[in-house]
């Protein structure tokens, strides 16, 4: 059973960048599929980032396109998320997530995700 624990959300500026992590534990992390997800109060769960278990596998949601770059170090067990250019509507809950799955397909829906973090709070001030 894979555990996961988000950091280094906070309290940021517009135009500004933070860098969120999720470090994993109780399962082969190399074998497991990362995704960010993110969430406000009375939405849906929304896809921000994925990373395949082959580098350089990614798959980026609307929102996050050309500003958002989501890594993985596989040493450390744990899936980054590098925000730059931050906006007030980037202000959630990001979630980490986790699949076992080695294949090269993508997966971007939250139900296909079985492992989940508590989530960090990202707040952007405008």
């Amino acid at each position: 059973q894979v555990q996961l624990v988000e950091s280094g959300g906070g309290l940021v500026q517009a135009g500004g960048s933070l860098r969120i992590s999720c470090a994993a534990s109780g399962g082969l992390f190399e074998n497991y599929a990362m995704a960010w997800f993110r969430q406000v109060p009375g939405k849906e769960r929304e896809f921000v980032a994925a990373i395949g278990t082959s580098a350089g596998i990614t798959k980026y949601g609307d929102s996050a396109k050309d500003r958002f770059t989501v890594s993985r170090d596989n040493s450390k067990n744990t899936v980054f998320l590098q925000m730059d250019n931050l906006k007030p509507e980037d202000t959630a809950i990001y979630y980490c997530a986790a699949r076992n799955y080695t294949g090269i397909y993508i997966y971007y829906r939250p139900k296909e995700y079985v492992h989940w973090g508590q989530g960090t709070q990202v707040t952007v001030s405008s």
